[in-house]
């Protein structure tokens, strides 16, 4: 297979999803107003990741379109819970993709203690020989939860996917120790956002300097 043929569309759906993301934020900083994005980042899953899943799932080459989902990933990162859903909402009110599927790990948790919102979309790529539409896989979550799971995707890899038992019950209470800080700064969202806005209103006053 001539891989880098092959994910070339997915890189370019990664970088136009990653502008669009963004977009999304720099119009909530245009209004002043809190953005339920704090940050974007995405990539293109790397080959050796992809041939382990085809071997995992016993996925035959013509078929990786269809069966691997997360080829194309992108990770929308939110200050608070509720910022999460918000963002979905979005999301479902585009017009440029087709929503395929979600996964609300944030409400049900998995066993693990990870928590995240998954979307599944269908994204329309303009190449040279048409449109091509790829499957994409966009995470929403909190700062805390990325935390957590960037820190258990590391151990995962440390392991090659078997934790020893002691490490993983550590892992699931420093996950609900992480989903506990959320709740906390949600009931101080109103305060957080007021000492932010009077933060960037200071930044917007003050003098620049032309020396």
């Amino acid at each position: 297979m001539n891989w880098e043929m092959f994910l070339a569309p997915y890189n370019q759906a990664v970088d136009e999803l990653k502008v669009k993301l963004k977009g999304m934020r720099a119009q909530y900083e245009y209004g002043s107003t809190h953005s339920p994005i704090e940050f974007v980042t995405g990539r293109v899953k790397p080959i050796q990741s992809i041939l382990a899943k085809t071997r995992e799932r016993n996925i035959a080459y013509p078929d990786l379109e269809d069966e691997i989902q997360d080829i194309a990933g992108l990770r929308v990162v939110c200050q608070f819970v509720d910022d999460i859903y918000t963002v979905v909402g979005m999301l479902r009110q585009r017009k440029d993709f087709d929503i395929i599927e979600e996964k609300d790990y944030v409400s049900k948790k998995k066993e693990s203690g990870y928590r995240s919102y998954h979307v599944i979309i269908e994204y329309p790529v303009e190449t040279i020989q048409g449109e091509k539409k790829l499957l994409a896989e966009v995470q929403i979550r909190t700062l805390a939860m990325n935390f957590w799971a960037t820190n258990e995707h590391s151990l995962n890899y440390k392991y090659s996917g078997q934790i020893p038992i002691e490490v993983k019950a550590r892992l699931k209470k420093a996950a609900e120790a992480a989903f506990q800080l959320d709740e906390e700064m949600s009931k101080i969202r109103n305060e957080i956002q007021e000492a932010q806005a009077i933060f960037r209103k200071k930044n917007d006053n003050e003098p620049t300097d032309k020396s």
